[in-house]
């Protein structure tokens, strides 16, 4: 039984404006929380479910059975235009990505240190770089980057310092473990703030293994182009990283023409692809927070293709 509650699910579903004929990518599909919704809308539509997480299909599909509306596949949504042309789909009516972790996806994949497990944070277990090779054999130099950049942590100088000193004597094997170093290089009063003092850490970690940002850059111009005409696009992220890459893919669609402000005329010939919905992203309200905190961080933004 799946113990994910999907963020800014009524908020999400209405933006998507479905018929019952809409044929939709749940392009991160997890738990399925969002796409138990899109179903009950889509009488006579198709549901196209995408995950890199092969586990998080076949639990899905193990506690719903059957259902013909359904194509689950086990990619990542970066390859969007190849599955869709692998399925003979032209164009869709609605595109949903949640960026968030199913709480499901979490359990056993070494992405907590809130409990002792090995680390890993690979959401695709067939892939070969891990969170304990980044840890044990990236420079210096390199886990300064990613866990300033990705995690948009302060201490990154230290708490890499900290990584590659501690890995002199002993690779580090846990989550716990890694944990430890990281809260051993960060002063006192950081590690009693809001926020647990690995969690900036572990966020990058998590990024650099699974490619996120990337992933996400090359998601979006495909899913654009996937669409139809009027069709939706809504995409919820849950950090600055993510919502940047998607205001800023989202305005460069929007923009048409690109000629400089100097130009007399328009000279490229430039068309707007997309109409942005949400000129501000929609956030959960209090009484969402309150029942799941994770929907604190979250940010829907909406474009329909012209």
């Amino acid at each position: 039984m799946t113990i994910h509650k999907p963020v800014l699910l009524k908020e999400t579903i209405e933006m998507l404006d479905l018929k019952k004929d809409s044929v939709v990518v749940d392009a991160t599909f997890g738990g399925g929380g969002h796409s138990q919704e899109i179903l009950k809308i889509i009488t006579n539509g198709r549901l196209i479910g995408i995950d890199a997480d092969k586990l998080a299909l076949e639990n899905f599909k193990q506690e719903n059975g059957n259902d013909e509306r359904i194509i689950l596949v086990n990619d990542n949504f970066s390859n969007l235009e190849n599955i869709l042309a692998d399925l003979q789909i032209k164009k869709v009516d609605a595109i949903l990505a949640d960026l968030g972790w199913s709480s499901d996806q979490l359990i056993g994949k070494g992405m907590s240190f809130m409990q002792e497990e090995e680390l890993d944070m690979r959401l695709d277990a067939l892939q070969e770089l891990t969170a304990r090779k980044v840890a044990n054999e990236y420079s210096l130099g390199e886990l300064q980057r990613i866990i300033k950049n990705y995690g948009e942590e302060r201490f990154a100088t230290s708490i890499a310092r900290k990584i590659v000193a501690y890995r002199k004597d002993k690779e580090i094997d846990t989550t716990v473990e890694l944990a430890g170093i990281i809260g051993s290089a960060v002063p006192e009063k950081y590690k009693h703030g809001k926020i647990h003092p690995a969690t900036r850490t572990f966020q990058a970690l998590r990024i650099e293994v699974n490619h996120e940002l990337e992933n996400l850059e090359k998601f979006l111009p495909q899913a654009v182009q996937s669409l139809g005409s009027e069709g939706k696009l809504a995409v919820i992220a849950f950090h600055s990283l993510e919502d940047r890459i998607i205001k800023d893919i989202y305005r460069e669609n929007a923009r048409g023409c690109i000629c400089p402000p100097t130009f007399p005329q328009c000279a490229c010939d430039g068309k707007p692809i997309v109409k942005v919905i949400t000129k501000k992203p929609i956030v959960a309200s209090e009484k969402e927070i309150s029942d799941n905190p994770r929907a604190r961080s979250a940010k829907l933004r909406v474009a329909e293709k012209i």
